[in-house]
């Protein structure tokens, strides 16, 4: 059962467990790690370890898998439950180059035999939910998103994400959602509603336009994790949240900078939030921190600094 259908879109690079926690402590109903490769013999490498079932995270637990063999797709769902993961989605969505040359991803789009062979065998193999993201299309005159819905129904999908764009088109342009609304009439199963979604008022622009059951924040959320709980109230209320103290926002920041120390070490908790904090100075340019000089730190205690600096320049605000 998801509490709040606002849920937290899987990113590459991004969506590692800090990040997923917060977005849910944030209100989000889901949170989905980045995509997981289904050959399991890749498993082992850091990238991969960081994907894969966190036995402390929050329940429900979704595991992302990618992948063009059917049965080997299949495999790694069975491991992945096994190991504690609550749900399976299917990404059919990815539109990345080296994703597509290896016919996974969006590819899949234009050859929908094989895409109904991947989701049956998958469904087939595991006793959890098995959910799919995808997109409209193969390219905006190609648009078979309907098709590609009507056929995960059948094969047992049970909640289906839509990202706005057609494969040709990546992330450019504007997203539409006229696809997604005739989605809606030809299926039963859940619809969720994925693409410039930046604000409650982007949130309910999409849900009247697509008539989906939820949301799936991506790039909206990157330096705003309290995007969530403002499109929830917002839904349900119809008045927008207050923004968080510029304090709050900085208690924030630091607290998530240092649970990316603890985590990932001096190395990769340097990168991890030199990215996050630069997403969360492009949002609060009011923060005192100056993004060059927490750019140019090159250790955890130079950035820690610079950020204890910053939380005593709110309490003297």
């Amino acid at each position: 059962m998801i509490e709040h259908p606002v849920l937290m879109a899987p990113m590459a690079g991004i969506t590692e467990l800090i990040w997923r926690n917060l977005c849910r402590e944030q209100g989000a109903g889901l949170a989905i790690g980045a995509m997981l490769t289904s050959q399991m013999h890749l498993w082992n490498s850091a990238k991969s370890q960081e994907r894969l079932v966190e036995p402390d995270e929050t329940r429900p637990r979704v595991i992302q898998i990618v992948g063009h063999d059917p049965d080997l797709l299949a495999e790694a769902a069975q491991q992945l439950v096994s190991d504690g993961a609550d749900i399976i989605d299917i990404n059919m969505g990815c539109p990345a180059i080296k994703v597509c040359n290896r016919l996974a991803g969006s590819a899949l789009l234009q050859d929908l035999p094989h895409l109904e062979k991947i989701l049956h065998t998958v469904v087939q193999a595991v006793n959890v939910p098995v959910t799919l993201k995808t997109r409209t299309g193969i390219t905006p005159d190609q648009r078979n998103g309907v098709t590609v819905a009507k056929i995960a129904e059948q094969a047992g999908i049970q909640l289906l994400t839509v990202h706005g764009r057609t494969r040709s088109e990546g992330f450019s342009g504007i997203a539409e959602f006229s696809t997604l609304a005739a989605i809606k009439k030809n299926v039963m199963i859940p619809v969720i509603a994925n693409g410039d979604i930046r604000s409650p008022a982007d949130a309910q622009r999409v849900l009247q336009e697509s008539g989906a059951d939820g949301l799936m924040i991506g790039r909206g959320a990157l330096g705003n994790p309290w995007i969530f709980r403002n499109i929830i109230d917002f839904l349900r209320t119809g008045k927008f949240s207050a923004p968080p103290s510029t304090k709050r926002c900085v208690q924030v920041v630091r607290t998530h900078v240092l649970a990316l120390y603890a985590r990932h070490g001096s190395v990769m908790g340097l990168r991890h939030a030199r990215k996050q904090v630069g997403w969360y100075l492009q949002q609060r340019p009011d923060l005192p921190l100056t993004r060059t000089e927490f750019m140019a730190a090159r250790t955890p205690e130079a950035q820690t600094v610079l950020l204890e600096a910053a939380a005593g320049a709110c309490e003297v605000l």
